[in-house]
């Protein structure tokens, strides 16, 4: 294999963090980013290093029929040069920005090699858009190609611009990507890339505005995933399963880099409509041991039969949105292993996390993650919080290795996220004498009831403890006595009606697990406004409420507190 100095110096970072396996406050005191010098490319200088000629599993994708495709760490090195010496045909050059619009498919992973081989900048978008949001990131995000299925040629039959159609098939007009694997091609030379030079442009969910575009350098996402790989509790020979959509962060953080990092197997399930058994029965047929989910995963696991046991897991996670401690007990009791909370944004890599063999406290997202110079910030002063209470924020005076260089095009707002000194992550948090962080909830979620301040996140951890609730959000309605009242948008389980008297037995299970100042006071049943990620656009129910309280608008569907002489007194 090939090495270079940045390669020696990545792998002794990574081998540092490996070695610090359950031993979290030793990792925080030792750890330091690697400097690697001033050039990189972690498809050349990590993965292809590494890869070449290794015959352990890179990638395993299974589909729903059963059958399946397994691709060495060798046959990943030599398929992504094949890509990126046809991309290169193409016109593909260091520095242009290329949109990757594909699902769970082998040439996904080739295409985020090949790009990056080149110096070129990968922008992942999701499967899920259509031409409006396409129009937006082809013009904001410069994209000079575009990598596409066959199903989705069609969206860009109206969209304009001045960019190469490159088509994973057969498409009147479009390139054909699979040409690539037919050429006998010498591995790629290193695209002189600077450890400055941007590599990801991805454009976030838009819970609360139109998305942001954020740039990460050839080594913030890279570099900064050993972070991510540590949380995960990632070794050598793991395989690895991630439930997470491409064209998210989150893809390429658990899907991509992390395992890769640790030289460990990804692996894939694909399915048309999530089925927990079948699910189930994968992960213990094929020899996972790591496996992150989403909340939303977790409760539809926990609904069905655990009672197969864990198979060979070691490591469970949970991830995208705070974990509610209900769901983390229930999967103790059957398999006997923790899900381990953490947090992090499009903007960074993991940043704070529940580490391998670190106690776990009920509600927190564990604590900052090796070289994560993570601070409280008291949001009325701009400086770190004298109490216990605070957002999260990075302390830029630190260099951050694993923080994005900033929002493309978008200067307020990227004074805004930097002001002061310190990035702002906009999530409220706590913290113990322990250091454990506990989320609150969004800045923007976060209001006040009778002068009492209330955390969403608190409440619909409740609430979705009752056994009719599937998903809640809660949001402020506006009240003549107390300003404002906490009010719960409920997705009931099916089989169970949205009538009186389940809102009754919601709003005394609210009543029985809140304290007075927290109660639940109006309940309405529905579907959720989310983005396109699947994250709840709160600030839509919100906008919502202020109507209905300015119109004067009566709502059948509503059920409040004061309406069941059941709840009074």
């Amino acid at each position: 294999m090939t090495t270079t100095n940045a390669t020696e110096r990545y792998r002794e970072a990574r081998d540092q963090l490996l070695s610090l396996r359950g031993r979290h406050d030793e990792a925080n005191r030792e750890f330091q980013w690697p400097d690697l010098g001033q050039q990189f490319n972690w498809a050349i200088d990590w993965f292809d290093a590494v890869g070449r000629g290794s015959d352990r599993n890179a990638l395993v994708i299974v589909e729903e029929d059963g059958s399946a495709g397994e691709y060495t760490y060798d046959q990943m090195v030599r398929r992504s040069d094949q890509v990126a010496a046809w991309l290169r045909s193409k016109g593909v050059a260091k520095g242009d920005r290329v949109i990757l619009m594909l699902g769970n498919q082998v040439e996904l992973w080739d295409c985020m090699l090949g790009v990056m081989k080149l110096g070129a900048i990968i922008m992942p978008t999701t499967t899920a858009v259509g031409p409006a949001d396409l129009v937006d990131r082809i013009e904001r995000g410069e994209a000079r190609f575009v990598v596409v299925n066959p199903a989705d040629t069609d969206k860009f039959e109206h969209v304009p611009g001045d960019y190469t159609r490159i088509c994973v098939g057969e498409a009147e007009g479009w390139d054909n990507l699979h040409d690539a694997y037919a050429a006998d091609v010498p591995p790629t030379e290193h695209p002189g890339t600077a450890t400055t030079d941007p590599l990801l442009l991805y454009f976030t969910s838009g819970t609360t505005s139109r998305p942001k575009l954020v740039e990460h350098t050839q080594v913030s996402y890279p570099v900064g995933h050993l972070t991510t790989m540590y949380w995960l509790g990632l070794q050598p020979g793991d395989v690895h399963l991630n439930i997470s959509s491409p064209g998210w962060a989150k893809h390429a953080w658990s899907c991509f880099f992390a395992p890769w990092i640790a030289e460990a197997t990804v692996f894939i399930y694909n399915y048309a409509r999530f089925n927990p058994a079948a699910l189930l029965g994968q992960l213990r047929d094929r020899g996972v041991t790591t496996f992150c989910a989403p909340p939303t995963v977790w409760r539809m696991l926990i609904n069905a039969d655990l009672s197969g046991g864990k198979g060979s897991l070691r490591e469970l996670i949970g991830a995208g949105e705070p974990l509610n401690p209900e769901v983390i007990s229930q999967v103790e009791k059957a398999w006997d292993l923790t899900i381990r909370d953490g947090f992090g944004q499009t903007e960074m890599t993991a940043a704070i996390g529940n580490t391998p063999g670190s106690q776990v406290k009920p509600g927190s997202m564990g604590r900052p993650l090796p070289g994560v110079p993570v601070v409280l910030v008291d949001p009325m002063t701009g400086q770190p919080s004298e109490s216990d209470e605070g957002e999260i924020c990075f302390d830029l005076s630190k260099s951050p290795v694993n923080l994005m260089t900033g929002y493309q095009g978008e200067p307020e707002k990227n004074a805004d996220a930097m002001a002061g000194g310190y990035y702002h992550t906009g999530d409220m948090a706590s913290i113990d004498s322990d250091g454990y962080i506990t989320y609150i909830g969004r800045t923007d979620d976060v209001f006040k009831a009778s002068d009492y301040k209330i955390s969403p996140f608190e409440l619909e951890s409740v609430l979705i403890e009752h056994p009719a609730v599937a998903e809640a959000a809660v949001v402020p309605a506006p009240d003549p006595v107390r300003l404002a009242v906490p009010k719960a948008y409920v997705v009931l389980v099916d089989g169970n009606e949205p009538s009186a008297e389940t809102a009754l037995s919601i709003l005394r299970h609210c009543r029985e697990n809140l304290a007075p100042w927290q109660r639940v006071r109006r309940l309405e049943f529905g579907e959720l406004p989310k983005t396109i990620s699947g994250k709840i656009r709160r600030v839509e129910l919100r906008s919502r409420e202020n109507e209905i309280a300015s119109t004067g608008e009566s709502l059948g569907a509503e059920y409040r507190d004061d309406q069941f002489p059941e709840l009074k007194g």
